[in-house]
């Protein structure tokens, strides 16, 4: 097993426990499961993870969490931010058509 898996493994315990993730803690579970590792992998996880909700990560993976900002920023813009997006799609469009009509056929 690679050190950063089970770092991430013992992240996920840590976090599955609501433990707060510590190089410590990190340590601890990776010498309890007799994993070798560098010292400084347990640090570096628990810097990484230390702004993360890692419980908050796992549930909203598969949920379409990418495309939540960008459906909010309309709502913060305010109404005047719509029209203007409807006429950027209006103009793509066009552009679509002008690719498909190119004078030839598939079977000509």
């Amino acid at each position: 097993m690679s050190t950063e898996l089970a770092c991430v493994y013992a992240s996920l315990i840590l976090a599955d426990d609501d433990v707060a993730i510590t190089p410590e803690k990190i340590s601890t579970i990776l010498k309890a499961a007799g994993v070798e590792f560098e010292p400084y992998w347990p640090g570096l996880f628990a810097k990484a993870l230390e702004s993360c909700d890692i419980k908050d990560l796992i549930t909203k993976i598969g949920s379409g969490a990418g495309a939540a900002p960008a459906a909010a920023a309309p709502a913060a813009g305010g109404a005047a931010d719509a029209p203007a997006a409807k006429k950027e799609e209006k103009k793509e469009e066009p552009e679509e058509e002008e690719d498909d009509d190119m004078g030839f056929g598939l079977f000509d």
